[in-house]
């Protein structure tokens, strides 16, 4: 089954690769004969389904997470291996979607208004009456 990442962009399955492990945690009678972990492989660097731009983007965005110009998904949430591999599946579009989205606009720094300031003050100044109450009456 390939993996739609987005209208533009399908990874095929046969780019995909699968490790199974044991998993950790609660697994019930089978725990210990089952290999529920899943690990999943997609090689950036070597892929068809991108384009040179895209490829480019991959890697220098997920470079952290590249080893040998290969991405890993590991899921072990799950008991059985078919919900742990829906799930690294979803991490990895998930991760390759948000690694190729533009970049949010930059924030343009601006001016508090005046009637901010002027709010923002009167909130300290009622503050410091309450704190004024507050106090021991002086001994005059």
């Amino acid at each position: 089954m390939d993996l739609v990442v987005s209208p533009a962009l399908t990874i095929p399955s046969s780019e995909l690769g699968w490790r199974f492990s044991r998993s950790s945690g609660p697994g019930g009678q089978h725990v210990n004969t089952s290999d529920s972990r899943v690990e999943l492989i997609w090689d950036v660097a070597g892929s068809a389904a991108l384009t040179d731009t895209q490829r480019a983007i991959l890697l220098s965005k997920l470079r952290r997470r590249i080893v040998g110009g290969a991405v890993t998904v590991t899921a072990s949430e799950r008991r059985s291996q078919l919900r742990n591999r829906e799930t690294a599946l979803a991490r990895l579009a998930e991760m390759v979607a948000d690694a190729l989205a533009p970049d949010a606009a930059p924030r343009r720094p601006t001016k508090a208004t005046r009637g901010s300031k002027l709010r923002r003050l009167a909130a300290k100044g009622q503050r410091s009456e309450t704190k004024q109450q507050r106090q021991r009456p002086s001994e005059d």
